[in-house]
């Protein structure tokens, strides 16, 4: 199986598609646009989301009226920035990141924007961070769940905000699952494909959720009967990339 099923030319056009769409009808901040200059200069991965990727995360916090976020993979807090833009004044996001370096671009980046009120960056293995919150006592809800960290572990960020820390209506969003279209390959060896295929099987035995999706967009719907003993509906979207 090649590495990539997507064609470089077909991808490059998904990108002159989505740089079309920015252009558009997605204005941004000066904050937002000054983010992602900041990133690049201090030297970290251009793998911050897509600007309409930004939005659809920011329309998603307004439609669905969401307080308490919890982001997995930082990065320099462009994501986050575009979702507590959409917060209430009394929002909160919590957002883990592995490398301090990249924590503290990102909450100079936030604070440039005028959210260090609203969103929290904590460093370490998101695994770990995730623990220590159990650990400490019942974990208060999110309303909303954005996973973009390491691919190979998706599934045991997803099951712990899923066990720990939801409730019914929470939105749980997981971005990169296509892969180029590696997604597709049973035969891979590499961990991100492999972590993101075990998400999908998860899902499929998930007893919690109803999946469906097409070429862009995979959305689960959770029904939980150990949720409070309710018929209680979780939204969880897998974005693509």
């Amino acid at each position: 199986m090649p590495s990539s099923l997507i064609p470089n030319a077909a991808y490059n056009k998904f990108n002159e598609v989505a740089d079309y769409i920015t252009d558009s009808i997605i204005p941004q901040e000066e904050y937002l646009t000054s983010t992602l200059r900041h990133n690049e200069q201090a030297g970290l991965d251009t793998i911050d989301v897509a600007p309409c990727d930004g939005k659809f995360l920011y329309l998603l916090v307004k439609m669905n009226k969401v307080k308490r976020i919890l982001e997995v993979g930082t990065l320099g807090g462009y994501s986050a920035i575009w979702m507590a833009k959409a917060l209430p004044e009394d929002g909160k996001i919590i957002t883990c990141e592995l490398e301090s370096e990249s924590a503290e671009i990102a909450r100079e980046n936030i604070r440039k924007a005028g959210f260090e009120n609203k969103i929290e960056v904590k460093v370490g293995a998101a695994k770990d961070t995730l623990t220590k919150m159990s650990e400490a006592g019942k974990v208060e809800p999110f309303d909303m769940v954005f996973i973009d960290a390491d691919k190979e572990n998706n599934w045991t960020y997803y099951k712990w905000a899923l066990d720990h820390a939801s409730h019914v209506g929470t939105v749980l969003v997981v971005d990169n699952v296509v892969r180029r279209g590696r997604l597709v390959d049973a035969d891979s060896t590499e961990p991100s494909i492999i972590g993101t295929r075990k998400l999908f099987a998860e899902l499929k035995r998930e007893k919690r959720v109803e999946c469906d999706g097409d070429e862009d967009l995979s959305v689960t719907v959770v029904v939980d009967p150990m949720l409070e003993a309710r018929d209680s509906r979780l939204w969880s979207i897998t974005a693509i990339d």
